[in-house]
């Protein structure tokens, strides 16, 4: 269902094409954004163009703004899809109420991520991480960890770790120096941290490095031809933070002029 103008339509007209230009896309991303409901519904004329309003424009430009990039990860992208939803009925009030939500959720992913680093940078310069305590076998490993062997197997598979092996039944032997690699591997990833930025990180520290590590952590090798926003975490999140005071700002200026 489309909604109909009956009025004379001005030459002048926003259409789809000019929305797309004016907040630098394709003309589909703007009718994919319809469909996805990030805009308001659009009246249609008599011969079935759309007719987008200065409102349409703004909400756009919102739904750029807080949409286009890289991932920034679920919980990231999940608040900024409600916002933008929730904007697109009208209700900028409780929309810009989600803005300061949607900030404080990134700044909070910033703040995890740098305690996640803080964390590597104490135990590379070898602070304990974990008590001496006797050999694990994998299960003991995973339940003294809360995750699963599959993930100690990922892990493993990705080059994380080398655990050694019992000379008499070749099953893995996990040591402090294991668990305490094992520890900051899995605060570095449920930080948001990727498994190629882990793990560019553990090679340099292998090799040798003890400090900026955290650089490394955000800093894909030129090898790396395929990456993703958390490869350079870091990078990312502020890049989310500046978005998100963007939104607010886009916010405020709508309620104030009133679209």
């Amino acid at each position: 269902m489309f909604y109909v103008i009956t009025d004379c339509v001005p030459y002048k007209r926003l259409s789809t094409a000019k929305i797309a230009s004016a907040v630098g896309c394709h003309p589909n991303t703007v009718r994919v954004y319809e469909q996805w409901g990030f805009l308001p519904p659009i009246p249609r004329s008599p011969t079935g163009y759309r007719l987008y309003t200065e409102a349409h424009l703004q909400q756009m430009r919102l739904a750029r703004t807080a949409l286009n990039g890289g991932w920034p990860g679920r919980l990231i992208r999940r608040s900024a899809l409600r916002l933008v939803k929730h904007a697109a009925t009208g209700d900028l009030g409780g929309a810009l109420e989600l803005g300061y939500q949607h900030l404080a959720i990134v700044q909070s992913e910033i703040a995890q991520a740098h305690t996640a680093a803080d964390l590597l940078e104490r135990w590379a310069k070898g602070t304990p991480v974990e008590a001496e305590g006797k050999v694990l076998t994998t299960n003991q490993t995973a339940l003294l960890l809360h995750i699963t062997i599959d993930t100690l197997r990922h892990w493993e598979r990705n080059n994380l770790l080398c655990p050694p092996r019992n000379p008499d039944n070749g099953y893995r032997q996990y040591r402090t120096a294991e668990i305490s690699r094992l520890r900051v591997i899995r605060m570095l990833r449920q930080a948001g941290y990727s498994t190629m930025a882990v793990l560019r990180m553990l090679t340099a520290l292998d090799q040798g490095a003890a400090s900026n590590l955290r650089q490394i952590l955000d800093s894909p090798r030129p090898d790396e031809d395929v990456f993703y926003a958390t490869d350079r975490w870091l990078t990312t999140l502020k890049e989310q933070e500046v978005r998100a005071r963007q939104i607010i700002e886009i916010l405020e200026e709508r309620i104030q002029t009133g679209i």
